[in-house]
C-alpha cells in the first residue's frame, strides 16, 4: 500500500465481514478497496470533494451550517418539534371521520387532494410519529441521554483517554491483526471491522458487530493500548448500560437499521408521503384561500349595488377586500329574514304603482 500510495498516509482500515467483500484502506485523499485474499489493489476513490451521502447527512443534522452555536442543527430540531404538533394536530382532525380512501373526483381537485392528505397522513401515522420522536431525542442528545440513563436506573461506563504513554523511543506499536484478536477476545462474538490507524501517543480505535447489529457503522467498540495490548475500555452493544442500548435502539429506530432493509424501505417510503403531505396540504390551502377571496370579492360587489347604479360603474368600482361588509351583507340577509321589507322591494312597489305615490 505504501509502495502503491507513497504521497498518502493510511488512516484507518476496515475488513469485509462477509466472504465477496473487500477490504478498505483510508487513505488522507482516498479509499482503496483491497481484495483480502491476495492483497491486490482493486480499485480506488479519490476525495476531490465532499461526499455526496456525507454531504446529505450534514444536509440531514445540520443544514450544512455548523457555526453560531450549532444553529442548523437547533432548526432541524425546532422542525421536528413543529411536526411532532401537525401530526397530532392531523390525529385530531382526521378521527372524527377516520377516512381511509382516495376517490378521484375530476373537476373536484381539491376533495381528491384531501382524500390523498386523509389516507397518507393515516397509514404513515405511527411511523412519522416514530421518526419524528427519535429525531427530537437525538437533537436534544444530552438530554435525552441522561433520561434513557435515569429511566433504567443505569449509569455511562467512563471513557479513558485514547492517548497511552511511548514506553521507548525505539518502541513499536502492535500490528492490525494483533489488535483486531485482542478485540475478538474482548467481545465474544462481535465482529471487528474497523480500526483507525493510532499515532504514536494513541490506542487502537475498533469498532465492531454483533450478527443482530443492524447499524452499519457498529456500536461496539474497543479501545486498546497500541503498545501493550491491554484493553482500556470494551463496550458491546450486547453488553452496554440499559441506557447506552436505549441509546443505540433510539438511532436504530430514526435510521430504519432496526428492521434491517425492510426497515430502510419503510422509513424511506414514509419519508417520501411526507413530502407528499406537505404538497397536498399546501395545495388544499391554496384552493381555500382562493375561494375565500372569490366569495368575498362576489359579496363585496353585491353589497355595493344601489338603486340607479350602472353596470360599467359597477365593474370600474373593486372595493378593498374585508369581510367586515360580508358580515354587514350576511346581518341585512338575517333582517329580511325576519320579516322586514328589503329596499329593494319597496323601490319596486313605488315603480310599479305611481298612483299611490301622487295621492
Amino acid at each position: 500500500m505504501h509502495q502503491a500510495f507513497p504521497d498518502d498516509t493510511i488512516s484507518g482500515y476496515q475488513v469485509a465481514t462477509k466472504p465477496g467483500l473487500s477490504d478498505q484502506v483510508g487513505l488522507s485523499r482516498g479509499l482503496v478497496y483491497v481484495n483480502p485474499y491476495s492483497g491486490a489493489i482493486l480499485g480506488q476513490l479519490r476525495f476531490g470533494g465532499p461526499v455526496f451521502l456525507n454531504v446529505i447527512h450534514q444536509l440531514h443534522t445540520h443544514l450544512l451550517f455548523r457555526g453560531l452555536g450549532g444553529l442548523g442543527g437547533k432548526v432541524v430540531t425546532g422542525a421536528a418539534l413543529v411536526l411532532f404538533v401537525l401530526l397530532l394536530s392531523g390525529l385530531y382532525l382526521w378521527w372524527p371521520l377516520k377516512r381511509i380512501r382516495i376517490s378521484w373526483r375530476g373537476s373536484a381537485a381539491r376533495r381528491s387532494w384531501f382524500d390523498l392528505h386523509n389516507t397518507i397522513g393515516a397509514v404513515s401515522l405511527i411511523v412519522l410519529l416514530a421518526l419524528c420522536g427519535t429525531g427530537i431525542a437525538i437533537g436534544f442528545e444530552r438530554t435525552s441521554t441522561r433520561l434513557f440513563y435515569t429511566m433504567t436506573g443505569s449509569e455511562p461506563v467512563p471513557r479513558p483517554n485514547p492517548h497511552v504513554p511511548i514506553p521507548a523511543a525505539n518502541a513499536v506499536q502492535i500490528g492490525l491483526d494483533s489488535a483486531f484478536a485482542i478485540a475478538r477476545a474482548a467481545l465474544p462474538g462481535a465482529a471487528p471491522f474497523a480500526a483507525d490507524v493510532p499515532a504514536r501517543d494513541e490506542a487502537y480505535f475498533i469498532r465492531a458487530r454483533y450478527p443482530e447489529d443492524r447499524t452499519p457503522g457498529g456500536r461496539s467498540q474497543v479501545l486498546i493500548d497500541s503498545y501493550t495490548g491491554r484493553v482500556l475500555f470494551a463496550q458491546g452493544s450486547r453488553t452496554a448500560p440499559a441506557g447506552a442500548r436505549m441509546v443505540i435502539a433510539n438511532r436504530a429506530i430514526h435510521t430504519g437499521d432496526l428492521g434491517g432493509i425492510p426497515g430502510k424501505i419503510v422509513v424511506s417510503l414514509v419519508s417520501l408521503g411526507l413530502v407528499f403531505q406537505v404538497i397536498t396540504g399546501l395545495l388544499m390551502w391554496i384552493r381555500r384561500s382562493q375561494r375565500e377571496a372569490l366569495y368575498i370579492d362576489s359579496s363585496l360587489n353585491c353589497d355595493q349595488v344601489e338603486v340607479g347604479d350602472s353596470p360599467s360603474g359597477l365593474r370600474s368600482s373593486r372595493p378593498s377586500v374585508s369581510r367586515g361588509v360580508a358580515h354587514r351583507r350576511s346581518s341585512r340577509t338575517r333582517t329580511v329574514d325576519r320579516g322586514r321589507e328589503p329596499a329593494s322591494s319597496k323601490v319596486g312597489s313605488r315603480r310599479a304603482h305611481p298612483d299611490r305615490e301622487a295621492s
